[in-house]
């Protein structure tokens, strides 16, 4: 298992923070999911051997928000 925090940009409100929510417990590998709208980052616990970070880039731009490097 492994700490993953992404910073994510175009969320704007609670329903915002629940559809990347959403979206990346749908992934297979991810043990916990805590979104928050300030400061715009999720913190992850993932499976590396079952999800990479392309997977949950991909997961929260097809949710219509972007991934900040």
């Amino acid at each position: 298992m492994r700490e993953q925090v992404l910073t994510i940009s175009g969320m704007t409100c609670g329903g915002c923070v629940n559809s990347v929510t959403r979206v990346l417990k749908a992934l297979p590998g991810v043990q916990q999911v805590d979104v928050s709208l300030v400061p715009g980052q999720a913190k992850l616990l993932i499976d590396e051997t079952q999800v990479d970070i392309s997977m949950l880039k991909k997961a929260i731009t097809e949710a219509g928000y972007a991934v900040v490097d």
